[in-house]
């Protein structure tokens, strides 16, 4: 735990102009996101379809899954120049894997149908068995039926997120739940009102979250907690608490019109999504999940959880917070480029971030039909917010590097809104509810790395909007990403 000293600075904003301070960076010189995090892109093959779906290294080699059913390693794939991707096939032909982990020489793959995992026996490089290892929860011919599973849980379970049939019902068993594959093969229902995932993956304590998207009853895309026993919002699924005694009874559904935060407190099994991700201005489909567990590789961001977007082909940074018994937290900006539509996210022992990615179905901004990238730390680090976190009567930012205090000390340097999002039935929800809180006074800390907001007009249940335009680094650097969105599902309380 890191404790700031916080020395009062209020400034009024007249005669305070930001561009007469002593170090100033212009524009054209300002550093962009390739100065710090540089991206190699893979040449694929020609000719070869490789939407790319998991990602996992296994055998000293990359495992790459794609939505057409095969799975390829690549070789070489942490040398430090890249160029074409060397692929061998691993095993051709399964359906849609949408997930990869690896133990004791297996690799599993979570297909569209059941788990199964695969052997290399003889080491020639593709896999000699190909076992099921659970299949017990339904399929259609439908299109949206994805299933992503995750990596091995601490009890060896993996756990895998099934899209409703449609993306708007449930008649196929378990479609629109989440459930754990034991390592003997059972499956166990764990949490309901899934709507349409589209990645999943652990935070550093072994949590697992999981991305989903805008639609019904879910007004944006966001980040949520996969809490055993929960229920995530959409009831269409809820048909299924009558197959099981293993979640408890079926919770009450909500009303549709309301806001997340009005039913949740009548819903005890509602857990409400710890990281909203604003339509439009974060991305428009939620995908991957990746922690950043390096140790320091990746930069300064150790623990802080990444999430792709596939039509926006970004990757996005996450900070959570527990608050209430429940994570929260806020999102932000992090790298823009990726070759295509950005599907799958991994980290690798070494500190580099992978990102495969595809375009069928949606498109993407990526112009790329499929694409794998290589995210690496150049070791420098980028004047960035590293965390917002909420406090009883604001919220405090820490920053990778020391601010210029006169400017991270101006309210003016702020600007904060907030809006809700319909808890409804229908498709999505405009960003409504909207109110602007007013920044009193701003504390920097003795070491420049923090600054403390103190805020009228919080809003519970709303995301807090903040763009820091004004603030600079001890250097004279602008943010190179200014805004943050901070998911204020509850306000703390005081010490």
């Amino acid at each position: 735990m890191t404790t700031h000293r916080f020395l009062l600075q209020t400034f009024s904003a007249v005669g305070i102009l930001l561009s007469s301070f002593a170090v100033s960076v212009s524009a054209q010189d300002a550093p962009t996101e390739n100065d710090y995090y540089q991206m190699d892109s893979f040449k694929l093959p020609e000719g070869l379809v490789l939407e790319i779906g998991g990602i996992e290294w296994f055998n000293d080699k990359l495992a790459i899954s794609t939505r057409r059913g095969d799975i390829y390693t690549v070789e070489n794939a942490l040398a430090k120049t890249i160029g074409d991707a060397k692929l061998k096939p691993f095993a051709i032909g399964l359906h849609e894997v949408l997930g990869l982990t690896q133990k004791d020489g297996w690799l599993y793959a979570t297909q569209r149908g059941e788990v199964s995992r695969l052997k290399d026996e003889d080491g020639d490089g593709t896999a000699d068995i190909i076992e099921t290892v659970c299949d017990k929860w339904g399929i259609t011919g439908d299109y949206h039926e994805y299933a992503f599973g995750s990596k091995f849980d601490k009890d060896g379970n993996i756990w895998v997120v099934l899209c409703l049939t449609g993306s708007f019902n449930s008649n196929t068993p378990y479609r629109g739940w989440c459930v754990r594959v034991t390592p003997d093969g059972e499956m166990i229902p764990t949490c309901s009102g899934i709507r349409s995932p589209g990645g999943i993956g652990a935070n550093y304590l072994g949590d697992i979250f999981y991305t989903d998207n805008q639609g019904p009853w879910n007004g944006t895309c966001s980040l949520k907690h996969l809490r055993p026993g929960s229920f995530q919002g959409h009831p269409g699924g809820n048909k299924w608490y009558d197959t099981t005694s293993v979640i408890g009874p079926k919770p009450v559904e909500p009303v549709s019109g309301s806001r997340m935060m009005v039913e949740q407190p009548k819903i005890p099994e509602l857990v409400p999504p710890a990281i909203y991700f604003p339509y439009k201005k974060m991305g428009q489909s939620a995908s991957g999940v990746a922690c950043d567990v390096s140790g320091g590789k990746f930069g300064p961001f150790t623990n802080q959880i990444f999430v792709g977007d596939q039509t926006f082909s970004t990757v996005m940074r996450c900070n959570l917070e527990m608050v209430n018994g429940f994570y929260q937290g806020a999102c932000f900006p992090f790298r823009e480029g990726f070759g295509s539509g950005s599907l799958a996210v991994q980290f690798t022992s070494d500190g580099s971030m992978f990102v495969g990615g595809t375009n069928r179905g949606w498109g993407s901004r990526g112009r790329q039909p499929y694409a794998l990238d290589r995210l690496r730390w150049t070791g420098k680090v980028p004047f960035e917010i590293h965390e917002m976190k909420a406090k009883p009567d604001g919220f405090e930012l820490t920053f990778t590097q020391p601010v210029d205090r006169e400017a991270a000390a101006n309210v003016e340097s702020y600007k904060l809104g907030t809006y809700a999002y319909i808890f409804q039935s229908a498709y999505g929800s405009p960003e409504v509810d909207h109110t602007t809180p007013t920044i009193d006074r701003v504390e920097v800390s003795d070491d420049g790395q923090a600054a403390r907001l103190y805020v009228t007009g919080l809003q519970q249940g709303h995301v807090h909007e903040l763009h820091c335009d004004g603030v600079k680094s001890k250097a004279g650097l602008s943010l190179l990403h200014k805004e943050a969105y901070y998911t204020l599902n509850f306000i703390p309380q005081a010490d």
